[in-house]
């Protein structure tokens, strides 16, 4: 039976598996492209998880913020160049819940309303969206659910009591309290200082708590002031010494992830290879909860393209490429479209899509310009490359390398840069593509997930050795491998190692394989597509997180 009160019931009888009562907090869902409420990967990710808690009937709810703003819009500057551009966005799709009230941040009283996702609209758990986008707030107060990740750290510190504070207050008000709270990344965090307060008990903030830690370095994982914190009512009224004692805090650094691993009953990392980082990283924490991993996945009933899983199940390799080269036509049109390149669907096309960051090495197949130049004038064997991604608005570095590949491309017709990466651009993409490279610095990449949904759709993921990478991929037969670097080089014979594993393999297996031996090519892809689900397929993931961290 649903937890949750009429009108916002679970559409469906609840699975007894699935019995628990669930709230899962997160900064941002990827659910649909009408609804901009996302950044990248975590938010795939998160989207992902709540179709699969539909499709098997858990008694799960999203708890989310309702950014007015969106992340941001990509677009082009006057020369091309990357463009950050912010429009408000309404959702008619959005139901009134009637539910407001206020939280305190900077021992300041600050309005929130809550709007309702029902389930049926996309097909997804129930999910409640939190905004201070409202009359009755100044204007600082109202700019607190204007922007996902706002660059502001003291925005961003509001934000995630909105959605810690903000989310358990509402749980107060629909009049009930999940058996488990689950905080993908620690942004939800607050929350567990309203329940303690509540309950005065660690033994009882900690039954409550699950942690999904994201991030595979320990300085990645963001840090506050402990006084600047307490200013903010960030510990809901708990006394200075008080608040330390519960969270092990001893000077004035705050670890936002390391307060919720001690916060928490359990954790898990999001793959095998970063559950492995996870546990070394926080070897010599004190009071830390065990940290598990389920490895991310992403939904295969809206990813997936209806045709080429009619083939894949058929085992009909004619229709597979049939179904291909008309996906790859449908991309190419939204390439002539944004850059008035005219793309070949009989070429094999290389995309490289995800957020850009450094650790990422968007631009590493480009620091050979010799060899990128021989690539792309190959007419015998003819190469198309794309890049896609939107860096963080204020990632000077990241945006640079963005302009740097739309200025490198400009001379070349079968290479280009497009904007607007989001949901319908990325299903585009993973359609429509041939190869999904993937390059990350060995074990800096948590997961990543773009290419099980690529490889879900014919695309053969062509990549470094990390993420969930290491527990699909078997080098020349559902994938390509660059071998991994020795890790005593240094980063700069390290990524050259990465480049030159990158060409030889181009050379002398993914371009001989595709135009020479078309039936080896086809096998691999088939292999791929076979073997990505049913365990990259976010079911497995949703029901993975009931019997490893929800028990």
């Amino acid at each position: 039976m649903s937890f949750l009160p009429a009108p916002y019931q679970h559409p469906y009888e609840i699975d007894p598996k699935y019995k628990k009562s669930v709230a899962y907090f997160s900064s941002e869902f990827a659910i649909d492209q009408a609804l901009k409420i996302y950044s990248g990967g975590l938010g795939f990710l998160a989207g992902s998880h709540m179709r699969s808690a539909y499709d098997l009937k858990q008694n799960l709810i999203g708890i989310g913020i309702l950014w007015s703003y969106g992340y941001y819009d990509q677009g082009r500057g006057e020369n091309r160049e990357m463009a950050v551009q912010q429009h408000r966005k309404d959702y008619y799709f959005l139901k009134e819940t009637g539910i407001k009230y206020t939280i305190k941040i900077h021992d300041h009283d600050v309005w929130v309303k809550v709007m309702h996702l029902p389930a049926e609209t996309f097909g997804t758990a129930p999910m409640f969206f939190l905004t201070t986008d409202l009359d009755e707030n100044d204007v600082m107060s109202r700019t607190i659910s204007h922007r996902l990740y706002d660059s502001d750290f003291l925005t961003r510190i509001a934000q995630y009591m909105l959605l810690g504070v903000g989310g358990a207050t509402l749980l107060d008000h629909l009049g009930v309290d999940p058996d488990v709270w689950h905080l993908n990344e620690a942004h939800a965090l607050s929350a567990a200082f309203q329940v303690y307060g509540k309950t005065q008990s660690l033994a009882e903030v900690k039954k409550r708590f699950v942690f999904t830690t994201h991030t595979p370095v320990e300085a990645g994982n963001e840090k506050s002031s402990f006084d600047l914190l307490h200013k903010f009512t960030f510990f809901c009224g708990l006394e200075k010494e008080a608040a330390r004692q519960l969270c092990g805090v001893q000077g004035d650094e705050f670890n936002h992830s390391l307060t919720a691993l001690r916060l928490s009953h359990k954790a898990n990392a999001v793959s095998k290879l970063h559950g492995e980082v996870s546990r070394k990283m926080w070897k010599g924490a004190e009071g830390i909860c065990e940290i598990d991993h389920v490895t991310n996945a992403q939904n295969k009933k809206y990813w997936v393209d209806e045709e080429l899983e009619a083939a894949r199940q058929a085992g009909d390799i004619k229709a597979l490429a049939k179904r291909k080269r008309e996906l790859k036509k449908r991309l190419f049109k939204e390439v002539a479209d944004q850059t008035g390149r005219l793309l070949d669907p009989d070429v094999l096309t290389i995309v490289w899509a995800r957020r850009f960051a450094g650790y990422k090495r968007a631009e590493l197949v480009t620091r050979d310009l010799l060899r990128f130049e021989a690539m792309l004038a190959n007419t015998e064997r003819p190469v198309q490359i794309i890049w896609a991604g939107k860096p963080y608005p204020k990632d000077s570095d990241a945006i640079e390398t963005f302009n740097y590949l739309v200025k490198l491309t400009k001379k070349y017709a079968n290479a280009t840069v497009l904007v607007s990466y989001e949901l319908a651009l990325s299903k585009l993409l993973k359609d429509g593509s041939d190869v999904w490279l993937n390059n990350p610095i060995v074990t800096l990449e948590a997961s990543g997930t773009s290419g099980m949904t690529a490889a879900m759709n014919a695309s053969v993921n062509f990549s470094t050795h990390d993420g969930w990478v290491c527990e699909f991929a078997k080098d020349g037969h559902n994938a390509f491998i660059i071998p991994e670097a020795d890790p005593s080089l240094t980063p700069e014979a390290r990524d050259q190692h990465d480049l030159l594993g990158f060409y030889q393999i181009l050379d002398t297996v993914v371009l001989p394989s595709y135009y020479d031996h078309p039936d080896d090519w086809w096998k691999i892809v088939l292999n791929s597509m076979n073997e990505v689900v049913p365990f990259f397929d976010s079911s497995r993931m949703a029901d993975e997180y009931y019997t490893k961290m929800y028990t």
